[in-house]
């Protein structure tokens, strides 16, 4: 179900729709300030909540990310967040076991961010923040059922959306998941969250020759061959012209920046 994190992410262009505008210059930290981007999509690896193991869940982790995001809501941004499951379970790997169906796999790793969505929404709740867990799949007395105009009402109304069980289908990805929500529900862009700063030509921590690029258009990314994200998804952004940027959600006031359009990661647009 879930993608294990990408050595070299990437990221994506903005969109004809005039929601995919950026609504101001970058502000400077500060209360009642607007950042950049009215709208965004942040995209969160299971293991993002599993702490230094990355696998189960880790509450000072939790913590620490919902108080991140917490800063980055001061810009007065609107969120969804899509939330993998891979500290718990990949549904490819597990299927590659031969015993499970693939599509059995995956239908458990999209119960696995379901998991990882609950504690997700308590870190936030406990931070002040008004959220709510949409599903794709029903799971009636945890989630709403994800419908795209409740979940645009909830972003409008400042509450924090947290999207879980990805597409609700097998064979999909939890980037895919997040390409095409972003789509549904005017992002202006993807905020892909990995444990490296951008995008590179290698693995910066294989090949001390890798090269970092600041930004990238997304015919640079297929034909240099990065891996960012499933084919799917990408084509998807790619379509769409919604733009990925990726970044090290691990530094301090790194979501806050991001959302604010600081220069950090690496921008992938058309």
């Amino acid at each position: 179900m879930s993608k294990p994190e990408p050595t070299v992410p990437t990221s994506t262009a903005s969109s004809p729709a005039s929601a995919q505008k950026p609504d101001s210059q970058p502000s400077s930290a500060g209360g009642g300030q607007t950042g950049r981007y009215r709208r965004v999509l942040l995209k969160l690896s299971g293991e993002a909540l599993g702490g230094a193991g990355a696998s189960g869940l880790d509450a000072k982790e939790i913590t620490l990310i919902a108080r991140e995001i917490k800063s980055a809501l001061e810009l007065n941004t609107q969120m969804a967040i899509v939330v993998g499951g891979g500290n718990f379970i990949r549904g490819a790997q597990l299927a590659s076991i031969g015993k499970i169906h693939q599509a059995t796999a995956d239908q458990m790793g999209m119960l696995a961010t379901v998991i990882n969505g609950l504690a997700l929404r308590e870190g936030l709740q406990a931070e002040g923040i008004d959220c709510r867990v949409m599903s794709a799949i029903e799971v009636r007395s945890v989630a709403e059922l994800y419908i795209r105009n409740r979940a645009v009402r909830h972003m409008e109304k400042k509450r924090v959306v947290i999207l879980v069980a990805g597409t609700g289908n097998p064979f999909c990805t939890t980037d895919t998941c997040a390409a095409l929500r972003a789509r549904e529900l005017d992002c202006q862009v993807i905020l892909k969250a990995t444990k490296v700063d951008g995008v590179y030509s290698a693995d910066p921590r294989k090949d001390p020759n890798a090269r970092k690029f600041d930004r990238l258009t997304f015919d640079q990314a297929i034909s240099q061959n990065l891996n960012v994200m499933d084919m799917t998804a990408f084509t998807m952004c790619s379509e769409g012209k919604m733009p990925i940027l990726v970044f090290d959600f691990k530094t301090a006031g790194n979501i806050r920046r991001v959302v604010n359009g600081e220069p950090i990661g690496t921008l992938i647009e058309a």
